[in-house]
């Protein structure tokens, strides 16, 4: 079925061709009553326990828009917005569009050192914040600033010398009784100021306009069709584009949301059934390797009969993708190929549904058992997983885009769920391969620079017109820094970060993700990063799953080193401590078992070569974390952070 058939649909129920702005999509979305009584957002964990139905979120917004004004603030002003996932952060920050403002937006959990530079270097009046400890984190820096009040979501009360604080609720009152002024919205305002993260460097704050944010709520309906009603589960920082972007659409659609977290997010899939969630590469790896580790504590004979289904299912998905031309490897199969596929379904359809029915059904239950599909980004989702869910029967459609883009540019498609690739384009999207030193046009399947050009790319970085022209070309192609190819079939396929190339002093050019993650496939591998610039070969820092590690030990008969106390990363219980104690990472046993298990891993790659190849790894008891600033918080290595912790490390690898 192609996008093209069931656009008119689309246009029947909520047509957002005509919208100016993007908070014109409360006023369509609840013309129709029955979506306006429909519950819009739920937060079951949150202090306050809030759920709105549309046209209470609706209301609210411009209760917000009107006190905003009520404040002295006018269109095209600039407000910043320091809080995490909840229904008042969608209050504030469409209150705020629909007031003309401007926000610059950013998680609670950022250093307060980056608040403060978001805060100046934006150019905010005012702030809206999460709650007192937040506030609290950052208020001895605001002296300096032009600031004219703060809000406070949580209402919590706090007072500031020479400076007006005001709880969310207020806000609300004084929306209700000062009537709210229409502002003239148009399309290529800037809406917002999104600051990246990103994995080294200063943030830039990149704008962001309301056709660009209305290019994906648009955009998206070429990838799925939500109906009012239909369960989202978020668990994504809603500052991040990504999840940003992806709220927009689903409520313009009518959906219900609920906020859940890490800590709750297992339970609510089983309480909440969500039929649509999106997510980073690390969240699906978790919820592999916990299915993983219960497969590990079963009895053999049952691990046997699972690892049997597990074989013969990969061998019919396979199958399977040739017959629908969705083998990356070989997406023009011959007759004779697809015929001999075809043959191969036929002798395996009776043990994959057998495994269906015992094993991968209730494997399915894990993630509420009602999901019509996963959107993964923010990284390519390595091989393995792609393979276990297809098998389950739980589709993920992997997606590409940066923050500069809206984020999505591209996005795999039900119909062309072509694994190990990144989609087709969104509708007015094209794409470029370069050379990345001559910007020659490279052809179809040769890869090079990816370059993008479409409404969702951004109006550019605020106040830093050099890094903008250094992005945007004079013809609207914007850099994303990355590589890949393209396929005939206008498939993307994100082969690495042009940045994180390893050069050896070979001269040959090394794609560190790839790599990394056909090492994630083993089981004692939780986390892992190469290194090797300017060296012989590929070096591995590796974070290994200690559960994992202490069955095996139990099972080889060996010792455990039993430490003087748990190991800690801010001041919490690591992620890989355990109660039965800590095996002694540089024994031979351990390090021989990790040396077979990355050349076993690194060999049975697709594409394999000799440069490939791992040569000095070091095991790490603290893993790469968001606290500890080895992680962004969509969960990317800051590859620059963990070189610089452990460059002594790295160094005495290669001597």
């Amino acid at each position: 079925m192609t996008a093209a058939a069931i656009q008119p649909t689309f246009q029947d129920r909520f047509d957002y061709s005509k919208a100016s702005a993007l908070p014109d999509i409360w006023a369509i979305v609840t013309q129709s009553p029955d979506v306006a009584r429909t519950i819009a957002l739920r937060d079951p964990h949150g202090k306050l326990a809030i759920e709105l139905t549309y046209g209470e979120l609706y209301q609210q917004i411009q209760w917000f828009a009107a006190g905003l004004q009520s404040l002295g603030i006018q269109s095209r002003d600039h407000i910043a917005l320091f809080s995490d996932n909840s229904p008042r952060w969608l209050v504030a920050d469409q209150g705020m569009m629909l007031a003309g403002v401007v926000n610059a937006v950013r998680g609670a959990q950022a250093d307060r050192e980056e608040l403060l530079f978001i805060l100046e270097h934006s150019d905010s009046v005012a702030l809206v914040v999460q709650d007192k400890e937040t506030l609290g984190k950052i208020a001895a820096g605001f002296p300096d600033l032009p600031l004219r009040f703060v809000i406070v979501l949580s209402d919590e009360t706090l007072e500031l010398e020479n400076l007006r604080v005001i709880p969310f609720s207020e806000v609300i009152e004084m929306g209700k009784s000062h009537p709210l002024q229409p502002v003239a919205l148009s399309r290529d305002m800037t809406a917002t100021l999104m600051y990246t993260s990103g994995t080294s460097g200063q943030p830039k704050g990149v704008m962001l306009s309301h056709h660009n944010l209305l290019s994906q709520v648009m955009g998206a309906y070429q990838v799925a069709q939500p109906q009012p009603g239909e369960r989202v589960l978020s668990i994504l920082p809603i500052w991040h584009c990504y999840e940003r972007t992806f709220e927009y659409f689903v409520l313009s659609h009518g959906c219900t949301q609920t906020y859940t977290s890490i800590r709750t997010v297992k339970k609510d899939l089983k309480d909440v059934k969500p039929h649509y969630m999106v997510g980073v590469p690390r969240l699906w790896e978790s919820i592999y390797e916990g299915v993983q580790k219960q497969f590990r504590e079963q009895p053999i004979k049952k691990q046997n009969l699972v690892k049997f289904f597990l074989e013969k299912s990969d061998r019919f998905i396979r199958a399977r993708r040739l017959v629908q031309g969705l083998c990356l490897d070989n997406l023009k199969p011959s007759i004779g190929e697809k015929l001999k596929a075809s043959l191969q379904m036929a002798a395996l359809w009776v043990v994959h549904q057998a495994g269906d029915r015992l094993v991968y059904r209730k494997i399915r239950e894990a993630t509420g058992g009602e999901v019509n599909f996963l959107v993964s980004g923010g990284g390519s989702i390595a091989e393995h997983l792609e393979d276990f869910y297809e098998i389950i029967g739980v589709t993920i459609l992997g997606g590409y885009g940066l923050t500069e883009t809206s984020p999505i540019t591209h996005v795999r498609r039900p119909w062309r769920n072509l694994r190990s690739a990144d989609g087709e384009p969104l509708p007015h999207t094209e794409t470029r391969i370069v050379d990345p030193e001559t910007r020659h046009i490279l052809p179809i399947g040769q890869q090079g620079l990816v370059l993008i050009r479409g409404h969702q790319v951004m109006q550019g970085y605020y106040k830093n017109p050099q890094a903008t022209a250094k992005a945007i070309d004079s013809e609207g192609w914007f850099d994303t820094g990355d590589l890949g190819v393209v396929t005939e079939f206008d498939d993307l396929i994100i082969t690495g970060r042009a940045k994180d190339t390893i050069v050896l002093t070979n001269g040959e050019n090394i794609e560190p993700q790839p790599i990394e993650d056909v090492c994630l496939r083993s089981p004692y591998i939780d986390q892992m990063m190469l290194v090797g610039q300017d060296q012989k070969v590929l070096g591995a820092l590796i974070v290994p799953n200690l559960d994992a590690l202490h069955l095996w030990a139990v099972n080889q008969n060996l010792a455990l080193k039993l430490p003087s106390e748990s190991p800690t990363s801010g001041g919490e219980p690591m992620r890989n401590s355990s109660p039965e104690g800590v095996i002694d990472l540089d024994s031979k046993p351990v390090q021989e078992l990790f040396r077979q298990e990355l050349n076993r891993e690194v060999k049975n790659r697709p594409g394999y070569r000799a440069d490939d190849r791992i040569g000095p790894f070091r095991l790490l008891l603290e893993p790469f974390t968001i606290e500890n600033g080895m992680l962004t918080q969509t969960l990317k290595i800051r590859r620059n952070v963990v070189v610089d912790r452990y460059r002594k490390t790295i160094d005495e690898m290669f001597v």
